[in-house]
């Protein structure tokens, strides 16, 4: 098939682009900077050059290619996040742009898919931790994402996810599919053994540590095992959101330790519930103690994919390097 991959020289796109060209795909890959059309090519893919969020470039862009599907890997969490944008992520310059791709760059992929008439469009969504007040702490793609469960701070980010999965899963003239994606670890990921990994760091320094009780879920993936099943997507996926995390859903206080070995360093410490809402600000020590994780039950089933990794447990002794 002829697929167009927006955000291809990302994280993700740097692991998906050649897996779909061994798989016999032809594939172009968008970027925004003409220094990375090289990196492009050399992934396997066709560079074409265009802003997500100037509809008339994406238009352009989309057009030259002619796909079949449309694949939106587009963030912003490339760019380096600090303390205080934990403290408020509705601030913080990554999320607020990211929140526009998942919004503005949406509609524009959408637009430019139906205009050329791509059979598919496959979106990355957030699948790592979820806030509800009700459902148990592991959901699946049934339970209801409530905006107003979430912390304040998190509450905008939330919402540009949730309108990335109605966008694209309501399109009437193709299959539009959304990938939950876990929390991202392995090379190249915030979570690596990259010495500059921006979440490796502070674990190394203990200065992330388990706040109050550390019962908040999250739910892991291996940057590998989500390129395979965004692959298995788009190849015979049907339309709808599916959960794409490993199968160990687990809490902060058992994560963390495990991953400060797995990075060589001190156990991490442990802060009252209180001081960590001084220091980390509220949605972080929400994320730490209240946050529930997801199944992959649906994405196992009806993709056919199952994670190499099938907990986080291994990945981080074996697949951070």
């Amino acid at each position: 098939m002829k697929i167009f991959v927006a955000g291809a020289t990302g994280v993700l796109g740097r692991e998906l682009v050649p897996l779909l060209v061994a798989r016999g795909h032809e594939v172009v890959g968008m970027t925004r900077n003409e220094s990375k059309q090289d990196l492009v090519r050399g992934l396997g893919a066709r560079p074409v050059l265009a802003d997500a969020l100037d509809a008339d470039s994406v238009a352009q862009a989309v057009a030259s290619a002619e796909p079949e599907v449309i694949v939106h890997q587009l963030t912003a969490f490339s760019e380096p996040m600090g303390i205080r944008d934990a403290r408020r992520p509705d601030r913080a310059a990554a999320f607020r742009l990211t929140n526009r791709l998942r919004t503005e760059a949406t509609d524009h992929l959408v637009a430019a898919g139906r205009a050329v008439g791509a059979g598919r469009v496959v979106g990355q969504s957030f699948g790592a931790f979820r806030f509800a007040h009700s459902g148990g702490q592991v959901l699946t793609e049934a339970d209801p994402v409530v905006v107003e469960d979430a912390p304040e701070a998190l509450r905008a980010v939330q919402a540009a996810y949730l309108y990335l999965e109605e966008a694209v899963t309501s399109i009437e003239w193709g299959e539009g599919i959304a990938l939950r994606y876990g929390a991202f670890y392995g090379p190249g990921t915030s979570i690596s053994l990259t010495p500059d990994a921006v979440m490796a760091n502070p674990i190394r320094k203990r200065r992330f540590p388990i706040i109050g009780d550390g019962g908040g879920i999250t739910s892991y993936l291996h940057v590998e095992d989500a390129a395979a099943a965004t692959v298995a997507a788009i190849e015979h996926g049907s339309a709808g959101v599916y959960n794409v995390v490993d199968d160990e859903p687990a809490p902060l206080r058992e994560w963390l330790p495990a991953l400060a070995e797995a990075l060589d360093a001190e156990p991490p410490r442990r802060v009252p519930r209180w001081l960590g809402r001084l220091l980390a600000g509220e949605a972080t020590t929400a994320m730490m103690t209240e946050a529930s994780g997801a199944s992959n039950a649906k994405a196992k089933r009806e993709l056919g994919w199952a994670p190499r990794y099938a907990s986080w447990r291994s990945g981080f002794a074996d697949g951070l390097g």
